[in-house]
């Protein structure tokens, strides 16, 4: 579900990859020309209500489909994870699983009904580097804490304002939208959240402070190119990615491509991450979102104090 979306495809190189076949696929769009890439025979639908009445009757002929991947938009997540459950399939949900925390709750009920199992995108945590890193952590002195920076910048163009992806209520913001896999390795490497600080947040960045059980972060997410450093637009660069842990820079950027393939492998054979794993960076997000953003005050990213950019539509 959600083909023609901008993750879709690393989802169908996925499922191609390992073996499987997509049975049948959706979305409203129809620019979904890159299946003739992975799967020319798969059916495909722009309406919702024929694609539900195929997918039922596959199962009723005894040819249902064993996994859902969902690409959707973010806020339509828990809809159609819930959805995959009750048509008796396992889900594989792209990141951010879901919008609330609450929404979790209600979903470990349905998993329980269906007998079914949610998995979500978590591939930071099957990344090498960021394993190498957990293991430091978790071999270093137990009361040890780490200042650590985050910076994470990918330009997006006025097409982001358009779309829902622009809407908050939507996407859940920058935070949520870009940022939600970087929370999910923070926690997953240094212990749960003690402190959550918003130093500045706008339409186009989020800048904070949030203090884990064994390190002190500073991060600082944007879609604006004119918060690129200057290193990276002198190279023609539009994104740029950084993990900075006593001054010292953990080099993650290469080797995303198949960490996808790499995920879809551990949820056919059972180990996939599920709605437990998810939790602690879908609360770390949504308490961003509500939370009221304190200005330069305290221990705050460099780049927070960079000037706010009206929105592209003068809102």
């Amino acid at each position: 579900m959600g083909a023609a979306g901008y993750i879709a495809p690393r989802h169908l190189k996925a499922i191609k990859d390992t073996g499987n076949n997509l049975a049948a696929s959706y979305d409203i769009f129809d620019s979904v020309g890159i299946m003739d890439s992975f799967f020319p025979e798969c059916d495909f639908f722009t309406e919702f209500e024929l694609f539900d009445r195929h997918l039922s009757k596959l199962k009723r002929n005894a040819k249902g489909v064993d996994y859902i991947s969902i690409c959707t938009p973010n806020y339509l997540h828990d809809a159609h994870i819930r959805y995959g459950l009750r048509l008796g399939a396992n889900v594989i949900c792209e990141k951010p699983l879901v919008l609330n925390p609450w929404n979790i709750d209600a979903l470990l009920e349905v998993e329980k009904e269906s007998g079914q199992r949610v998995n979500t995108i978590l591939q930071l945590r099957l990344h090498e580097a960021i394993i190498a890193l957990k293991n430091k952590v978790a071999s270093g002195p137990a009361d040890k804490i780490h200042d650590v920076d985050l910076t994470y910048i990918t330009s997006r163009g006025n097409w982001y304002y358009t779309s829902w992806k622009g809407d908050p209520h939507k996407s859940g913001g920058v935070a949520t939208n870009i940022g939600v896999h970087f929370y999910d390795m923070l926690s997953w490497v240094f212990g749960d959240v003690k402190s959550n600080i918003v130093h500045v947040a706008g339409h186009d960045r989020v800048s904070g402070f949030l203090e884990f059980e064994k390190a002190r972060v500073r991060y600082f997410l944007s879609i604006n190119a004119d918060t690129l450093p200057a290193t990276a637009k002198a190279a023609g660069k539009r994104t740029f990615r950084s993990l900075m842990m006593e001054g010292n820079d953990i080099e993650f950027s290469d080797g995303f491509t198949e960490l996808h393939t790499e995920s879809y492998k551990r949820i056919i054979a059972g180990n996939g991450f599920g709605l437990a794993e998810a939790r602690n960076a879908v609360q770390i997000v949504h308490d961003i979102r509500h939370a009221t953003p304190v200005g330069l005050k305290g221990d705050y990213h460099p780049l927070a104090r960079l000037g706010q950019s009206p929105h592209t539509f003068g809102w």
